[in-house]
C-alpha cells in the first residue's frame, strides 16, 4: 500500500480483515490531506443545497464501517453532529424552502434548525437551515492510529516510495524491497500525478489552508458553516476552513490566507479567538469530481485508489468496499468511478 492516509487505510483495513497481508509504505514528512480535514459528513451541497453524489449510499456505509475501525482501534471516529449553515437572504431562503419539499430531500433539510448557542458566539444571519444526517469522522486519529499499529506489527515502513525499486522483468509478481506482491495499490493523493504509470490520469490538486483556533467561551456543540465552517474538536478548539487555490507554489501554509481566515472568522464570531495552529494541504481531486479507480491496463498488478478530494469522508468507505469486491471477486466498478472512463 503506497500511501496511507485515508485512503490507504482503509482498504487495506478491509484486505487484512478479508485475510491478506497488507505492508505500508509512507513518507512521514509529507504533509497527506488526511492530517488536516475537519472530516465533514455534510449531505447537502452547494449553492443550490443538492443532496450529494449518492449520498443515501454512502451515508449508511460510512456510519457502519467507521463505527467498526472504532472497535478495532479502540478510539471514537464518527461523532454525529447537527449541522447548521446560514441563508443569506430571501432567495437563499426560498431556494432552501423549495429543495425540502423534495420527498427525496426528506430528513436532509431542517426548515428551522435548533441554533444552541450560535446566537450567543455569531453574528446573526438572515435565516438558518439545518442539514440532517450530517456528521464528523475524526480522520486524523484514525490514520494516526492505524499507522501505529501497523508500525507495532512491523507492516509500515517510513520511507518515500521510490518507483525505479519496483521490479517487474522476469517475474511473475511485481517486487519491491525484496519481496514479491500480488498487488501494488497507490493512494498516494495529489502526489499521484507523479506517478510513471498513473500520471496521465486527469490529476488535480487544491490546496487548502485551515485555522485551528480557541475561545474563551464553551465550544458548539454543532457544526456551523457561515462564510467558513467551524468545526468543534474535542479538546474544546475549532478547526475553521478552507481556503480554496487550484494554483500552488507549495503544500505550505500562506500569511496571506491566515490574514483571509481571520479576516472571515472575525465576521462571524463576537468573541475573541486565539490561533492555535496554522495548517496547509492538497486534497486530491478529479476534473468529474468523482475518485479514480482500478488497475493498469498493461500492469494489472498496479492498482490506484485516488480522487477521494473534499467529500473523502464519506465517500471512502463505500470506495474501499467497492475496490475490494473487484481486487477479490472480479465485480465490475461504476462506470463512474472506474479510470476507464479516461481511456
Amino acid at each position: 500500500m503506497v500511501g496511507q492516509g485515508l485512503a490507504g487505510t482503509l482498504i487495506g483495513y478491509r484486505l487484512e480483515r478479508a485475510g491478506h497481508a497488507v505492508t505500508y509504505v509512507d513518507a512521514p514528512e509529507q504533509t497527506a490531506a488526511s492530517a488536516v480535514a475537519a472530516g465533514i459528513v455534510n449531505p447537502i451541497t452547494g449553492r443550490r443545497f443538492v443532496k450529494s453524489w449518492r449520498i443515501d449510499d454512502l451515508l449508511p456505509e460510512a456510519r457502519q464501517f467507521y463505527r467498526e475501525l472504532e472497535s478495532y482501534l479502540d478510539r471514537p471516529l464518527w461523532y454525529d453532529l447537527p449541522l447548521v449553515r446560514t441563508l443569506f437572504n430571501r432567495g437563499d431562503e426560498n431556494d432552501w424552502l423549495a429543495r425540502g419539499g423534495d420527498p427525496a430531500y426528506a430528513g436532509y433539510l431542517i426548515d428551522r434548525p435548533q441554533l444552541g448557542r450560535i446566537p450567543q458566539l455569531t453574528r446573526p444571519a438572515h435565516a438558518y437551515g439545518g442539514v440532517g444526517h450530517s456528521a464528523r469522522v475524526d480522520i486524523c486519529t484514525l490514520v494516526e492510529a492505524f499507522r501505529s499499529r501497523k508500525r507495532s506489527e512491523g507492516a509500515y515502513f517510513d520511507a518515500a516510495f521510490d518507483y525505479d525499486e519496483l521490479l517487474f522483468d522476469g517475474r511473475s509478481r511485481p517486487e519491491w524491497g525484496g519481496r514479491s506482491y500480488d498487488q501494488v495499490i497507490f493512494c498516494e493523493g495529489w502526489r499521484a500525478r507523479y506517478n510513471p504509470w498513473f500520471g496521465d490520469l486527469p490529476h488535480g490538486g487544491t490546496k487548502g489552508e485551515v485555522l485551528i483556533v480557541r475561545t474563551e467561551e464553551p465550544p458548539l456543540d454543532r457544526l456551523f458553516k457561515h462564510r467558513v465552517f467551524l468545526v468543534p474538536q474535542p479538546d474544546g478548539t475549532y478547526w475553521v476552513g478552507a481556503t480554496s487555490s487550484n494554483r500552488f507554489p507549495d503544500d505550505r501554509p500562506t500569511a496571506a490566507n491566515r490574514s483571509y481566515l481571520e479576516e472571515r472568522l472575525r465576521e462571524v464570531l463576537t468573541v475573541p479567538f486565539a490561533v492555535v495552529d496554522h495548517q496547509a494541504a492538497v486534497r486530491p481531486t478529479v476534473r468529474d469530481r468523482r475518485p479514480m479507480l482500478g488497475a493498469h491496463p498493461d500492469q494489472p498488478a498496479l492498482i490506484i485508489f485516488n480522487g477521494l478530494g473534499t467529500k473523502g469522508a464519506s465517500l471512502a468507505p463505500l470506495m474501499s468496499k467497492w475496490l475490494l469486491g473487484h481486487l477479490e471477486n472480479g465485480e465490475e466498478l461504476p462506470a463512474e468511478v472506474s479510470i476507464r472512463r479516461f481511456t
